[in-house]
């Protein structure tokens, strides 16, 4: 996550970056004295959250923030100010709030806690899962189709199952009260189909009477909670795979 921290303070900026490093740990800071320098910075890379001081020379943090909003419309705003008179231009640029002077650690998790747009985790690996709120796969941004709904509930469970190998009275088990593995058959015929024809064929893993998924290829929030990313961990709002019945929260979450 990329976060924007602009003061033209010295002093204020620096306590604005010691409070900031409190609470983003292991998220990229960039720090400026100079709103010009910190919107040619947001041109180069995208600025998940700014954190902006309004009162600033040439260019202060409300017409900052309107040039940000033009190159990333979703990012987050927060205004750093010692007033809090600036309300309904902050409401105008759907700010997502304030943080009043001197700041702190507190202040800033509580703003970040309650951000206007989701931020989202930086993937790198052939699919992306999305677990929180409603179950959903990703190619290249774009959600993968299958020819069966249930397949993608198939996919879900053994997205749950963490890479382990289910068996096929298991998932048939789960998914119906009576006995279905015929039709789980064609839902698994279906996933290795769409997924080879993304060139994701061998995330799937079938053997002879058991099926999984190769953890290593796919990015999940889920699995990034587990790990203690931070921003997984403000990702999650206390919904797992709400379309599942059988999906339950597990106590690492």
């Amino acid at each position: 996550m990329n976060i924007l921290l602009v003061d033209d303070e010295e002093l204020q900026l620096m306590r604005l970056v010691s409070e900031a490093k409190k609470v983003f740990k292991n998220d990229s800071l960039f720090s400026f004295d100079n709103p010009l320098n910190a919107l040619k910075k947001a041109k180069e890379v995208e600025i998940d959250i700014a954190f902006l001081d309004i009162e600033m020379p040439g260019l202060n943090g409300i017409a900052l923030a309107k040039e940000l909003k033009k190159i990333h419309p979703t990012t987050n705003l927060i205004f750093v100010t010692a007033y809090n008179n600036y309300a309904i231009d902050a409401y105008q640029l759907h700010a997502s709030g304030y943080v009043l002077k001197p700041v702190s650690a507190e202040s800033i998790r509580r703003e970040v806690d309650g951000l206007r747009y989701p931020v989202k985790l930086e993937t790198k690996k052939k699919l992306e899962v999305k677990c929180f709120g409603n179950f959903e796969i990703f190619h290249k941004g774009t959600p993968v189709k299958f020819a069966y709904q249930k397949s993608k509930e198939v996919f879900a469970y053994l997205v749950d199952r963490e890479g382990a190998l289910i068996n096929l009275n298991e998932l048939n088990a789960v998914l119906w009260e009576e006995d279905h593995k015929s039709y789980l058959r064609n839902l698994i015929v279906d996933i290795q189909r769409t997924l080879k024809s993304i060139s994701c064929g061998d995330v799937f893993i079938k053997h002879h009477n058991e099926c999984g998924i190769d953890v290593s290829k796919i990015d999940c929030d889920a699995y990034e909670y587990k790990k203690g990313n931070p921003t997984a961990l403000r990702m999650y709002r206390g919904d797992y795979m709400a379309q599942y019945d059988w999906a339950v929260i597990s106590e690492d979450i």
